[in-house]
């Protein structure tokens, strides 16, 4: 671990489930260099632990995010109703980007 790196679990509610989500996710953090995964819940809303340099965990979570703009190549699937981010201590144990 290097200093300025940061862990975020985002919990993502809306229609996230069974529309790509997680894998538009997953290729969002790999385009940004995080570590981490994607993972439906039980509740109906994603898990997403991102980890790395902390201006590319927060460049996740805008696109994660309702409000986030409808740009180029980021078109996201399915519909974000909140985005809720719960900082957390970087552990330096993953590698790469799974869908769980």
């Amino acid at each position: 671990m290097t200093e300025g790196t940061a862990r975020t679990t985002y919990f993502v509610r809306g229609m996230v489930q069974g529309v790509g989500f997680r894998w538009w996710t997953r290729a969002q953090a790999l385009e940004l260099g995080l570590a981490g995964h994607a993972r439906n819940m039980s509740d109906g809303r994603v898990e997403v632990v991102a980890e790395g340099p902390a201006d590319t965990v927060e460049e996740l979570g805008r696109r994660l995010s309702p409000a986030a703009p409808p740009g180029a190549g980021r078109r996201r699937p399915g519909r974000v109703e909140s985005c809720v981010a719960v900082p957390g201590e970087p552990r330096g144990d993953a590698s790469g980007f799974v869908e769980k």
